[in-house]
């Protein structure tokens, strides 16, 4: 099964340990520090919108993008219940189109991990450069080789709740410096039997060093790098690094 799918019924349940207010409100200081007061933003990844409804909380015009729609169905539910308005787009981001340039652009929780070669994380660059005013800033994370490498790895994770058991086995591939986790989920259903499906996601270790180059080469400049959610350079062991780069006049 394809990232992202089944798995939607769940994310948020499995991702409940995750300061999503704290995060919003880094990539808000984040971006101010590059010079932009955000009016209007695209979350790109977005998942299930978790950053996007915080933004619109906000005050901001909020576009969300991602891949899938069955995370995108989640997030259109959740904007209703936080009494947001946002718009919610299925695009590949790297393929990204907005009907107007926004002041913003945030991809947070490994959505660059995603992209698996330099051209797909180019091509990513130059659409959100043309998805943004002049003097705009793209900002986003990444999981660090460290944690691809060391963290997860040949590693094997597993968790038992209530109502859902998943079982997560990685395999890392050092030379090319990908993680590839397949991950099977049992979900209890309403007469006790259990459901199971299955899915893989493949991710990426990135330099920054080497995201520094691709940006610069697709326009932007002032290219800032961080630890996380710190305004620090990022430590050798740093396990999510921020990155945050302004589309040049």
């Amino acid at each position: 099964m394809a990232a992202y799918e089944a798995f939607a019924d769940l994310y948020d349940a499995l991702m409940d340990d995750v300061d999503y207010d704290a995060w919003a409100d880094y990539y808000l200081r984040l971006i101010r520090a590059a010079g932009v007061e955000p009016n209007a933003l695209c979350d790109c990844a977005c998942g299930t919108g978790s950053m996007s409804v915080r933004f619109a909380r906000q005050g901001l015009r909020v576009t969300g993008v991602d891949l899938s729609g069955e995370m995108l169905a989640r997030a259109q539910e959740k904007a209703r219940r936080f009494g947001v308005q946002a718009m919610f787009v299925r695009q590949d981001m790297c393929a990204l189109s907005l009907p107007r340039p926004v002041d913003a652009l945030v991809c947070a929780c490994d959505g660059v991990n995603y992209l698996l070669s330099d051209e797909r994380v180019s091509a990513f660059f130059e659409r959100a450069h043309a998805a943004l005013k002049p003097g705009g800033v793209l900002t986003f994370d990444i999981s660090s080789a460290a944690k691809l490498r060391d963290t997860l790895g040949d590693s094997f994770f597993g968790e038992d709740r209530d109502d859902v058991t998943y079982l997560w086995a990685n395999r890392y591939d050092a030379d090319a410096r990908t993680v590839t986790m397949d991950l099977a989920f049992f979900v209890r259903e309403a007469d006790g039997r259990y459901r199971r499906f299955d899915e893989t996601h493949v991710q990426k270790a990135h330099e920054p060093a080497r995201l520094c180059e691709l940006l610069a080469a697709r326009g932007f400049g002032d290219i800032r790098v961080y630890g996380d959610r710190t305004f620090d350079p990022p430590k050798a062991d740093a396990q999510r690094i921020h990155m945050a780069a302004v589309r040049k006049q």
